[in-house]
């Protein structure tokens, strides 16, 4: 998903994302959302969210680090 697009996301949750990474703002929807904040984070590994909105991109980060 593009920045642009999660950004309008979190506009739509009321979360300011002015000067935020990508990783950050994702984690606030996360958060505003209920949900873990697990996006980039080792948890990937362990992970069963399979229909997670995050998960393709989460996974794909993850790799960068291996």
């Amino acid at each position: 998903m593009k920045f642009n697009e999660i950004r309008k996301m979190a506009k739509g949750l009321n979360i300011k994302t002015y000067h935020m990474k990508k990783i950050d703002v994702i984690r606030a929807i996360q958060r505003a959302e209920d949900n873990p904040e697990c996006y980039g984070t080792q948890r990937v590994e362990h992970c069963r969210e399979d229909f997670c909105l995050w998960r393709p991109d989460c996974v794909s980060q993850n790799n960068m680090f291996d």
